[in-house]
């Protein structure tokens, strides 16, 4: 039985799906990822790395030169989901999408609980009122957004150096330990604490879509290597 088959058989005799995604499901929809040979950290900007621009200590000191990188490399507001994205939607039994994506196309496609490791660039807050502010503000305008009361807005990911939100990790581990089948998409599962929360899975099957190798390969009951595109397909609901 080829593969694409034994996924349909796993979703169909499955009660409690959920997904795990990284930059990967948004590659076809125009957003490069990361880590491969044309992602985002192939270059260096400012005779810096990518990793370092996207750091809370550089966003503190060198404010124009972050946003002058963020509005360049990290905001894609033309992107529209693609078939993996509108698969998973349409999916029956899917409880939650938990992806370290900041992109919104989950929530864009129709899934209706979607956890956010990282953040999403749609919400942006005021560093010294708290006042909320949309993605429109810092894609349409130039230098250091500032907020009618003075202070800086600061986007709403989680950069380098900043924890992540204790919420979106105890809800994604309550999903990942209910969960009966676990789909993990388009990410290398090399940052923590997000790839480790793959060991809170209790269930017998995990299935791992990537293009190369992770180091969870050896837990899971199901590897593709195919492009996710033609996996995530109608033929799947």
């Amino acid at each position: 039985m080829e593969k694409k088959e034994l996924l349909k058989n796993m979703i169909n005799s499955s009660e409690y799906i959920v997904f795990m995604t990284g930059a990967g499901i948004s590659v076809p929809s125009g957003i490069p990822d990361f880590r491969s040979a044309s992602g985002l950290y192939s270059e260096t900007i400012y005779n810096v790395s990518p990793e370092t621009i996207l750091s809370h200590t550089y966003f503190m000191r060198y404010p124009e030169k972050f946003y002058d990188y963020y509005r360049n490399k990290m905001l894609y507001l033309d992107a529209e989901p693609n078939i993996a994205h509108q698969t998973i939607a349409k999916m029956k039994n899917v409880k939650a999408v938990i992806t370290q994506n900041i992109d919104g196309l989950h929530q864009k496609a129709g899934s209706p609980v979607v956890i956010e490791l990282h953040g999403s660039v749609h919400r942006n807050y005021c560093m010294k009122c708290g006042k909320f502010y949309p993605v429109e503000t810092i894609a349409y305008n130039e230098g250091v957004p500032k907020c009618e009361c003075g202070g800086i807005i600061k986007p709403g990911v989680v950069l380098y150096e900043e924890l992540l939100d204790e919420k979106a990790i105890s809800d994604a581990i309550y999903h990942i330990r209910n969960a009966d089948l676990l789909i993990v998409v388009g990410t290398s599962l090399l940052v923590n604490p997000a790839a480790s929360l793959i060991y809170y899975f209790k269930g017998e099957n995990l299935v791992i879509i990537n293009k190369s190798p992770t180091p969870y390969d050896d837990y899971a009951k199901l590897i593709i290597r195919d492009n996710l595109e033609t996996v995530l397909t109608d033929d799947l609901l």
